[in-house]
């Protein structure tokens, strides 16, 4: 059960992360306006995968909860 709930939420990981890097959302990003001297496109993007691979190296590593074996 735990193995079936984990491939579900690498699918969602998956989703979220083509949602938000895929054009009509990235697209909100573009504007002339910096951030820390940097500009807010390249920021965002890199913000944006850099949670993404947070997010998928914290669920590849949880540690299932006592009493069930991943």
């Amino acid at each position: 059960m735990s193995n079936s709930l984990t491939t579900q939420r690498l699918v969602a990981l998956f989703c979220c992360g083509w949602l938000l890097l895929n054009f009509p959302l990235l697209g909100l990003w573009d504007m002339d306006v910096k951030v820390f001297g940097i500009p807010l496109f390249p920021a965002a993007l890199l913000t944006l995968w850099g949670l993404l691979i947070a997010a998928l190296a914290w669920l590849m590593e949880r540690h299932p909860p006592d009493g069930q074996d991943d």
